[in-house]
């Protein structure tokens, strides 16, 4: 059963890896549209900033939901490092329940936030979309986070070790 969810698990890193690389190319590619067509034509695309704010928001939280997967979160473990195995292997545990009931809080309210009425009728100004379309980013990022740190909790347990001690 471990074998299928950690599957899932991977299959869910690839696609937010994915994700990443197509909206780091888009962005990338608006904003260089739009520096030749401002400085060179002098015609600026008037929905430019709004897309890349979105899209540069977007990637950040599935980022975050990546780096989680990836397990390559900053993280101060000085602490860790220096108790015995055992006790390290607990308190990795115990900090992993924590960060999964906060995920868990953070994805009821975000939940409950995008499904208002007011949200859902708010309206981007210059693309005219609804703006819970790129809210929705952050509801999806915060359940894929949840779901990786499940992952990690239910998964074998590994020894906690900084990018020094290694």
């Amino acid at each position: 059963m471990f074998k299928i969810i950690r599957k899932l698990d991977g299959l869910l890193g690839k696609v937010e890896y994915g994700l990443l690389i197509v909206l780091t190319v888009l962005l990338t590619f608006i904003l260089a549209t739009q520096v030749v067509l401002r400085y060179f034509f002098n015609s600026p695309l008037f929905w430019a900033e709004e897309v890349s704010v979105q899209i540069l928001i977007s990637a950040t939280f599935i980022g975050v939901s990546y780096l989680l997967f990836s397990s390559k979160l900053v993280r101060v473990d000085f602490i860790l490092e220096n108790l015995n195995a055992s006790c390290r292997l607990w308190l990795e545990k115990l900090l992993q329940l924590v960060s999964l009931l906060t995920l868990l809080v953070l994805c009821y309210y975000a939940t409950d936030w995008i499904l208002r009425p007011e949200i859902k009728a708010d309206v981007s100004p210059t693309t005219q979309l609804p703006r819970w379309y790129n809210y929705a980013v952050l509801v999806v990022s915060f359940y894929c986070m949840a779901w990786h740190q499940f992952v990690k909790i239910i998964g074998p347990a590994s020894s906690v070790h900084s990018e020094a001690a290694l």
